[in-house]
Formats: C-alpha cells, structure tokens, sequence
C-alpha cells in the first residue's frame, strides 16, 4: 500500500468517524455536558471533544508547535471513578497525520495512537479538565518507523 494510498484511508476513516458522531442525539450524552472546545498544553493543540454516547467520545485534535503540525482523531471510551463525582477515566485508539518543517528533516507521517486519561467536569462551571498520555506508532515518508511516547497533555475546555 503506498504512502499516499494509506494517508487517504486514515483521513476517509476519519472524517467518516466525525460525521456518525454528529448525527447522534444528545439524549445519549454524557452527564456533564456533550461537547467541550479548549486548548491542549503540550506541545499544544486545538482540542474538540464531543460525546456520542454516555460511555464514548471522539475528541480532534489539531497541533501547532515548531517542528511543525498534526491532526489526530482519538475514540475515547470513558468510565466513571466511584467516590469522584465529575471525574472520569477515558481509554481509545486513534489516528494522525503530520507534516513536519524543513529544519526537522521535511516531509509527512500518519500514524496511529492511543489515549489514556482522567476528565473532570466542574458541576457549577462549563469548565472541563484533562489530563492524558498519548503514544504513538509513525510512519514517515522521510523516517522509518517509530514509537513516539512522550506526547502527553493537559487541556482546558468550555463546555456546552
């Protein structure tokens, strides 16, 4: 499968993810709130998370840093922790694509990741916090592949 064939089936697979969620209803939303539009810390990101049933999530993510961007899609499975009301852990598979800047040796990736985390939810704020672990396996067209496990976030979100 070349490069560009696969590249194209990660972006289809991911686009054909966020239509199904939007067509969901809220009434299967998760107690707290549904959607959630905020910031990633490190390396920092653009974050849209955006509940498709009670349990399940799917979250975008658009990073911006020096070495250059990418774009991820994670389906994040979530469960409650008895004893914590607001506060959840989450766990799921994912999908990038990466561009990265001449000076970091050029060229493009895709990928595919994992997440595992904690969410909280403020009860009297549409405020949402996270914080999170995200390994990844690369592709590159300029590198061989690689495990990349030092992405890791901490993001704050509006809800509504």
């Amino acid at each position: 499968m070349t490069k560009a064939t696969l590249l194209t089936l990660i972006t289809a697979i991911l686009f054909a993810g966020s239509a199904s969620a939007q067509t969901q209803t809220t009434a299967t939303a998760s107690p707290g709130y549904t959607t959630a539009l905020g910031i990633k810390f490190y390396p920092g990101a653009v974050s849209i998370k955006h509940f498709i049933s009670r349990t399940a999530a799917v979250e975008g993510l658009g990073y911006f840093w020096n070495r250059g961007s990418r774009i991820t899609g994670l389906y994040e499975i979530h469960g409650n922790i008895n004893g914590a009301p607001g506060l959840r852990w989450y766990v799921g598979p994912g999908a990038h694509i990466g561009f990265y800047n001449q000076r970091y040796g050029g060229g493009a990736s895709v990928g595919i990741d994992g997440v595992l985390g904690l969410d909280y939810k403020f009860k009297a704020a549409p405020v949402n916090l996270s914080i999170d672990w995200q390994p990844s396996l690369e592709f590159s067209d300029k590198r061989d592949k690689r495990f990349v496990g030092d992405w890791a976030g901490f993001a704050v979100r509006y809800t509504f």
